[in-house]
């Protein structure tokens, strides 16, 4: 059995946490099978059971608008996609970037089509400030996709709910399979070096984030936080790749005045290396995900399996991922509205945000007890090996089928 797998994101070129599925998966399922990946870039290579070929993209002579590009060049590597020949059992999609890749494959060459839910685009309405009109064409590709997929895998149960509030379809095809985070890469370090390196004081506490720069992951309303945390500790962001000019230049404008108000403000403004972000995980004594939507948080996971506190906002799959009172802090959102983003009080979140930070940065003893129980729930409940069994199984059931 041999899978194709369609993404935007792979290695080297990672910006966000479903570019860290692809990455994991399909080296776990390349143990058990034959698998090929076809991204977005230059990427080759033909390592045994994983083969990785990238589609390079020429906008040369393109007259369209700035913000249409992403959205036609996604169509046009998709194409490209398919004029390699396919000769997989099954092809699975991630990211509305390849799923017009993933129809061409299932009508042409009668392939089932595996479709992996990262995030649903109703639920980021604020990608029309990037997009434009391809917003609406992004909401109308996902809808046809997901009603044409053979398998539909959600990566949370509350995934699975929005799924089927959203859309017309049939619940035996959606099959929840969470992320999952690989225990001997993302475990606790020494490298205060890194920290150094990067402006942050190793000898004083900090709390972290990590992420994009975008509405979804709720920075904005972290750095809003600040000027409530009590003194006496770092505040560490780890925050690059903005979605929009204007988003970067409001994330600049809000670190600015926070800066003024408060010391030890530190701002990476780059996606770290691997090992610096496990560092950096590791020295921290909170993490803070306030995302506003996160299908499920990989994030938190992340962290947690370096023995890290985490305070999250309760949206998602972020709830189960972070236990309350165990692992870390959830924060609530108000859940009246179909969309968080809609729903909140950027006020109240921001003093909720620092009231938890401050709760936890003023307990040594709760935030070692959570470090420990978060590790140990990382490792028990999600390991990508056993999610790479699954996904195979799931596979099997499609070909059986066809």
């Amino acid at each position: 059995m041999k899978s194709l797998f369609l993404t935007n994101e792979y290695p080297p070129h990672i910006y966000g946490g479903a570019g860290v599925h692809v990455e994991y998966l399909t080296r776990e399922l390349a143990k058990l099978m034959e698998v090929e990946v076809r991204c977005f870039g230059d990427q080759e290579d033909n390592a045994p059971n994983l083969t990785v070929h990238g589609a390079g993209l020429n906008t040369e002579g393109w007259t369209s608008p700035a913000n249409l590009k992403s959205v036609f060049g996604a169509l046009q590597r998709c194409l490209d996609f398919n004029t390699r020949n396919v000769d997989a059992q099954v092809v699975h999609l991630h990211t509305w970037y390849s799923h017009f890749g993933g129809i061409l494959a299932k009508l042409n060459y009668g392939v089932p089509m595996v479709l992996t839910v990262h995030s649903l685009e109703p639920l980021r309405p604020w990608k029309r400030e990037q997009l434009g009109g391809g917003y609406d064409f992004t909401v109308w590709l996902e809808k046809t996709a997901l009603e044409m997929a053979d398998a539909i895998i959600a990566v949370s149960e509350e995934t699975k709910f929005d799924l089927l509030r959203l859309f017309k379809l049939d619940p035996h095809k959606i099959h929840v399979i969470h992320n999952g985070i690989d225990p001997q890469e993302y475990q606790k370090v020494e490298a205060p070096e890194v920290l150094r390196k990067h402006g942050v004081n190793p000898d004083l506490p900090y709390v972290l984030f990590v992420g994009r720069i975008t509405r979804q992951k709720g920075i904005i309303h972290l750095v809003r936080a600040i000027e409530k945390m009590n003194p006496g500790y770092q505040v560490v962001l780890c925050a690059g790749a903005p979605d929009t000019p204007e988003i970067a230049a409001e994330m600049q404008a809000a670190v600015t005045a926070a800066q003024m108000k408060r010391e030890g403000i530190v701002w990476i403004q780059a996606m770290l290396p691997l090992a610096e972000k496990i560092a950096m995980y590791s020295h921290a004594e909170v993490f803070c995900c306030p995302s506003i939507y996160e299908p499920f948080g990989i994030i938190n996971l992340e962290a947690m399996a370096c023995e890290t506190a985490v305070v999250a906002s309760a949206v998602g799959g972020i709830k189960e991922v972070v236990v309350h009172e165990e692992t870390g802090l959830l924060v609530p959102l108000d859940q009246q509205h179909e969309s968080p983003f809609e729903a909140l009080d950027p006020q109240r979140f921001a003093g909720d945000l620092a009231e938890s930070i401050n709760t936890l940065m003023a307990d040594p003893e709760k935030r070692r007890r959570m470090a420990v129980a978060g590790r140990k729930r990382a490792v028990d409940r999600f390991s990508w090996t056993s999610i790479a069994e699954r996904t195979k199984a799931l596979y099997e059931t499609l070909i059986k089928k066809d």
